[in-house]
């Protein structure tokens, strides 16, 4: 069955652009089996507030360099979750949507015991399901598909797999696809042409590079008409950018 397939790393609470993503698939697959990228926005994301961007981070506990994703666990001898409500309740509190993201937020921390893993995607799904964006053909973990291999190529087997003619990406694929391998293979893939569509914000003028928080608390739910990117084929934007 042809259709677009997007793959990609959990991301905790990402930015509009990831959501952009999940809105153009048919298929998404949540890339869980691999290792953990320090510096990554896996455990952490940037939120605006009164005094700059400030790093929203969960704590890892025991990492070590090469633990796939999905075997990564949270600190939990420490009230951190307190910590990050507390802030985003003083940071939006003047926002008119505050309440309804400090609920979505609440509902992701109410498993002590999640993993990193469980909880991004648990961060992620809260805010598809607020704003209605599920593909067709719904989420997948590349942990229960049992293919093998690494970079580009296994990106391909994932797509081929589920009888994907396009893959959907972001933009740091382009360093490391061989584009022309999947056209050969039969697939195409684009890339998401990012709009940074300006919404009301608190705290001066407009940055596109903060959490999902961000827009639900400012927007509600009409924060789905800014999640509205398109995508380019692969020729244009590497010619392009």
């Amino acid at each position: 069955m042809a259709g677009r397939v997007v793959i990609s790393q959990p991301m905790f609470f990402p930015w509009v652009g990831m959501f952009e993503q999940i809105r153009q698939a048919d298929v998404y697959v949540h890339y869980d089996d691999v290792p953990f990228s320090k510096g990554s926005f896996t455990n952490r994301v940037q939120i605006k507030a009164a005094r700059g961007s400030h790093w929203l981070t969960l704590p890892l506990k025991n990492l070590h360099l090469g633990r796939l994703i999905k075997d990564v666990r949270l600190i939990d001898d420490e009230d951190w979750r307190g910590g990050h409500v507390a802030f985003l309740e003083q940071t939006y509190r003047h926002a008119p949507f505050c309440a309804e993201m400090l609920d979505l937020v609440s509902r992701v921390y109410a498993d002590p015991d999640a993993s990193l893993c469980e909880l991004t995607v648990a961060s992620m799904m809260v805010c598809c399901d607020y704003f209605d964006l599920r593909p067709p053909r719904g989420f997948h973990f590349s942990s229960s598909l049992g293919i093998p291999g690494k970079s580009w190529e296994r990106v391909l087997a994932v797509v081929e797999h589920f009888g994907g003619d396009v893959y959907v990406t972001g933009h740091g694929a382009r360093d490391y696809l061989d584009h022309e391998a999947f056209e050969a293979r039969g697939v195409r893939v684009e890339y998401l042409d990012y709009r940074k569509v300006p919404y009301p914000q608190l705290y001066g003028e407009f940055t596109p590079f903060v959490s999902i928080l961000d827009l639900i608390a400012n927007v509600g739910r009409k924060g789905r008409e800014v999640i509205c990117s398109p995508r380019v084929a692969w020729r244009e934007f590497l010619h392009g950018s």
